[in-house]
């Protein structure tokens, strides 16, 4: 038979069982008054639940000093369920488990205050035991509170899918009940390929660098928006809450330049380059918009813009020639006397890259700017175009991009 820890005498297990009602009440007391999450409980829950597990809590410490040994996994039941609710409070696991050791830490004060020396080996042994009890403790309440917290997150993350995908499907049936925004940031994004995408865990990284392309959006218009993404990109859905005011041709003033500064923050986050496409709308006009921030993206990627922020009207040229016809090919061909001398081509290219600017030009050619004014002159008289003059420039551009819709360079 396993001898009874004692203190002066007396098995501690029944010191303990004395003042379980007394001492669970001052232990939830320390909890409102040290654990600011506790503090903004209702006291009604105080006074209830949170009294009654720790007052289990304690007949479990005081079986564990009577029999020397951690509790069994059905005496740490009651333990999950408590974590389960607090789970389904919203109530931090770090508050919860800061209540489990402030509770042991006081228990101890409490039992220990004044102890002789004849006591100090079973007081070593109960503390000892008391470690144990919290390991125990602790793993119960962790994987009870992850488990709930995952079912809750499962079924908010399911709600939040159905509600994209019946916004991007224009399902007015399935949205009914769903409290909707007034209108929709509609984002296309492209994220590029982070460094640790290429290593062994490379899919591990591409989720983390997803999630933080939502947790910045997230952050940055302080309140969830509605995902749709991969790790290359996809569609996110940024609700734009209140009245609508100024409002032209279909867009909020206002809104769509702060897609900008999500491109950025979201690059940021994510230490890749971010590429959006945006678009506002309201409910019923989010399927439209969607089809035309993918496309306006693709046209955007199709011509190499840089990373950033882009409406239709950033790449109306480039749009429009991606509409298939047969002007397409006649602008590319604006420019095929230049393809017996590619250096003409590309430092036609390069120049209206740079916004007519031949010292720019140069240096990204590294050669000399009489060089690039040079090969500006041959190219004029190649092709009859001359940048100089607003009509042809226009032209030019158009060609140049028509070349690269087409696959020519």
């Amino acid at each position: 038979m396993v001898r009874a820890l004692t203190l002066a005498g007396c098995p501690l297990y029944e010191l303990l069982d004395r003042q379980i009602p007394k001492l669970a009440r001052l232990l939830v007391k320390g909890f409102a008054e040290q654990i600011p999450v506790y503090r903004r409980l209702p006291q009604e829950e105080l006074d209830g639940d949170i009294t009654v597990i720790t007052e289990h809590n304690l007949r479990l410490i005081s079986r564990v000093f009577r029999d020397r040994r951690p509790p069994a996994r059905a005496d740490l039941a009651p333990l999950r369920e408590s974590a389960a609710r607090r789970a389904q409070e919203g109530v931090p696991l770090e508050a919860l488990l800061a209540a489990y050791h402030l509770g042991a830490r006081m228990v101890s004060e409490r039992l220990f205050s004044q102890v002789g020396p004849d006591d100090l080996d079973d007081v070593l042994e109960a503390n000892r035991i008391i470690l144990l009890y919290i390991e125990s403790a602790t793993v119960a309440v962790c994987t009870a509170y992850l488990e709930e917290r995952e079912s809750v997150l499962s079924q908010e993350q399911h709600a939040m899918h159905a509600t994209v995908s019946a916004l991007l499907s224009g399902d007015q049936a399935a949205l009914a009940g769903v409290r909707l925004a007034a209108r929709y940031l509609v984002l296309a994004v492209a994220a590029g390929r982070h460094p640790d995408e290429d290593g062994p865990g490379g899919a591990v990284a591409g989720r983390r660098k997803v999630r933080r392309i939502r947790h910045a959006l997230e952050r940055y218009v302080g309140e969830p928006v509605l995902p749709a993404l991969d790790t290359t990109g996809g569609l996110v859905l940024v609700p734009v809450q209140g009245e609508v005011q100024g409002e032209v041709q279909g867009e909020v003033q206002g809104e769509l330049p702060v897609a900008g500064e999500l491109a950025e923050v979201a690059g940021k986050a994510a230490g890749v380059p971010v590429w959006v496409a945006a678009e506002c709308a309201p409910p019923q006009g989010v399927p439209e918009a969607a089809r035309l921030v993918e496309e306006v993206l693709d046209v955007v990627r199709l011509f190499e813009q840089p990373p950033g922020a882009y409406r239709l009207a950033d790449v109306l040229l480039e749009y429009q020639l991606t509409r298939s016809s047969q002007a397409t090919a006649l602008l590319a061909g604006l420019l095929d006397p230049l393809l017996d001398n590619p250096d003409l081509l590309r430092t036609l290219t390069a120049y209206l890259d740079t916004g007519l600017d031949r010292r720019r030009t140069a240096e990204l050619l590294h050669v000399h700017p009489n060089t690039v004014d040079y090969r500006l002159r041959r190219a004029v008289s190649l092709t009859g175009l001359d940048p100089m003059d607003p009509a042809h420039l226009q032209r030019i551009g158009a060609a140049l991009a028509a070349r690269r819709l087409t696959g020519l360079r």
